[in-house]
């Protein structure tokens, strides 16, 4: 049932659209008139907000991958200043889609019925006037606020989006932040604009950074008292002085500063020397050494000083013996052959040893979240400490807080009358793996959180708190973050333990599936005395297996086979019914991974050579493989 303030809404529209002219503000005006004549849209229409399904979702996002990374800190960030405020906050792609949301768990319906949610489209060619679509058609950063809204259902919603761009100039991505309930005057949300755009640049020029981190980059500001502090105007410079990068307020700069061009020649490079009175032979001069009134730039046009300073590249040296990484601890060392996304993992691993920061592990189930922690346990300064491991899954709910913090003598009925120490006092002084932690209750949640901040704990039943000295490391094959968001997980206790987040791949990703498969066979030669080895159907059905249960998968077809086989030769029928009748993976290639598929062919999977080729890093390259699944191809080849 449509009500009052809905149909004088419409009735606004319909006479703006007739009269073309209305008491909004212009690019809200101009918004209507296109919903209408160009959009085709009926004012007098409510449509329900549109979300588009796990599946096309999940190409989207996959399409953001690197970006979603370098914005998540950003996203985060500007969240948490304004989630108090009754505020939401989407970040969209440039054609609308949501490709990360956080709100309040507690108004998910709410919500999820006004299109504020994950996978919500925006774009204004079927959402109407909004501040998502209506940015991206524009270019610019705006509020559309209650009744600029087009669609009579978006109406109670106050909206503010800053566009982000990529550093070719191109937009990216839409950062909004969104309300169900706001005063009524507009200029209500004027601060929430200008925060929504500072945190558009913060993540537009991460992005560019993060982008040209191998060359020149020069961070410029029309202050010298900004210069180092909050400078706006962001460029990347090859070593020939060629302007291969900027953010938004650079663009804007070099389009009023750079130099006629003749439209009969076809146009040519920019380079610094272009836009200012120096070149890329002058940036030594100014790097952060020397005061910021000294950094001065002069612009070639206007004659205007800007004040920055330069971020040379890093060194190119070939690494000598005292500069190679230096090797693993051999427990750490031994959980991986030549993988590079393992041994990544690994490498950073061997870097948090002695640390005490939070450690979260994230994986699918069965990819040796476990054994990872213990090897970690076992390189670092706390081993021969206890190791304590709890399932989180596994623990009686009513249980569950006696268990890990353990209670005093007679403090409930069936306690034991010597009480018990509890799990984590269990592990004093060395480390407690917290495996599926996104299982753990909430009110547990918050006596973890406390134990902690805090270094302490009370045992149920006790009045005074006892000290403990605990490292504390947690898995889950869970998305923590989609559980923070439907209110099942602490998000203050995400941010304890996410301090460094490892994750492990599956092993249908691993590049080193017959290094495992040979060691985990040497390991039951050595135990049973016989030269156990693979016959080639079974290798290959092995290799194309999907593995949905990972090295535990693996780990007991392998115990199984062994005890079956007639001989030291596995066949085909001795491996489990599941494998042997299984359907193996599609030999597929995805169309959208045929020119990647292509390149690895034609470079004999040489990953860094391909990622040369493509002016990318040979990680992006790999989690394309992983994304793709196109190791299933590699062996074929």
């Amino acid at each position: 049932m449509m009500r009052g303030s809905q149909t004088a809404h419409i009735d606004e529209l319909v006479r703006a659209a007739a009269e073309r002219n209305s008491r909004r503000d212009a690019v809200i005006h101009d918004s209507w008139l296109r919903c209408v004549t160009e959009h085709k849209l009926d004012p007098s229409v409510l449509r329900e907000a549109r979300i588009l399904p796990q599946a096309q979702l999940r190409e989207h996002r996959d399409a953001m991958d690197e970006f979603l990374h370098t914005a998540r800190f950003g996203v985060e960030t500007l969240y948490r200043q304004v989630s108090g405020l009754g505020y939401v906050l989407l970040l969209t792609d440039a054609n609308g889609v949501t490709v990360d949301f956080m709100g309040d768990p507690t108004f998910d319906n709410h919500c999820r019925r006004a299109g504020l949610y994950l996978g919500s489209d925006w774009n204004e060619t079927h959402a109407g006037t909004c501040a998502v679509g209506t940015c991206i058609m524009t270019g610019d950063a705006l509020t559309v606020h209650q009744t600029d809204h087009f669609d009579a259902t978006h109406i109670p919603l106050t909206c503010t989006a800053a566009p982000i761009y990529d550093p070719s100039g191109n937009m990216a991505a839409v950062l909004d932040i969104s309300a169900l309930r706001s005063p009524e005057p507009k200029a209500s949300q004027l601060l929430a604009q200008q925060l929504v755009v500072s945190f558009a640049n913060k993540i537009e020029t991460a992005n560019l950074l993060n982008r040209f981190r191998n060359e020149w980059i020069l961070r410029l500001a029309h202050s010298p008292e900004f210069a180092d502090v909050d400078p706006d105007v962001v460029i990347a410079v090859d070593a020939s002085g060629r302007v291969i990068g900027v953010n938004n307020q650079a663009r804007i700069l070099l389009n009023e500063e750079a130099p006629a061009s003749d439209p009969s020649r076809p146009p040519r490079a920019l380079f610094i020397s272009d836009i200012f009175e120096c070149t890329v032979d002058d940036f030594p001069f100014y790097i952060h050494s020397r005061p910021s009134e000294q950094r001065g730039l002069r612009l070639r046009r206007s004659g205007s000083t800007l004040f920055g300073r330069a971020l040379p590249p890093p060194p190119k040296k070939t690494p000598g013996p005292a500069q190679r990484e230096r090797p693993l601890p051999a427990e750490l060392a031994a959980l991986a052959g030549e993988d590079d996304a393992m041994r990544s993992v690994l490498s950073r691993a061997a870097k948090l040893v002695n640390t005490q920061m939070g450690l979260l592990i994230n994986g699918e189930t069965g990819t040796g979240k476990e054994h990872l922690t213990k090897a970690l346990h076992n390189v670092s300064p706390r081993a021969g400490k206890p190791f304590i491991a709890v399932n989180c899954a596994a623990l009686p709910d009513g249980l569950i807080e006696s268990e890990l913090f353990g209670y005093e003598a007679g403090s409930f009925t069936g306690a034991k009358a010597k009480g018990k120490k509890g799990l984590v006092l269990e592990a004093n002084g060395g480390t407690l793996f917290l495996d599926e932690i996104g299982d753990m209750p909430l009110a547990s949640q918050t006596r973890l959180l406390r134990v902690l901040a805090e270094r302490e704990l009370t045992p149920v039943g006790a009045t005074r708190p006892v000290p403990v000295d605990v490292r504390v490391i947690a898995a889950t094959h869970r998305d923590l973050v989609e559980l923070i968001k439907s209110g099942k997980f602490r998000e203050d206790l995400y941010f304890r333990l996410s301090g460094a987040v490892l994750r492990l791949p599956p092993l249908r990703d691993r590049l080193d599936f017959d290094w495992l498969v040979g060691k985990m066979l040497a390991e039951r030669r050595s135990q049973s005395g016989r030269a156990y080895t693979l016959s080639p159907s079974a290798e290959a059905r092995m290799r194309q297996y999907p593995w949905p249960g990972n090295i535990r998968e693996l780990i007991n077809a392998l115990d199984y086979a062994c005890a079956i086989a007639e001989g030291d030769l596995i066949h085909l029928d001795d491996l489990p019914d599941r494998i042997v009748s299984g359907d193996p993976r599609e030999n597929k290639i995805p169309d959208s991974a045929e020119d990647l598929l292509a390149d690895l062919r034609r470079n004999r999977w040489n990953v860094s050579q391909v990622a040369r080729l493509r002016g990318v890093d040979r990680t992006t390259i790999h989690r394309q493989i992983r994304r793709h699944g196109l190791m299933t191809f590699k062996s074929h080849f």
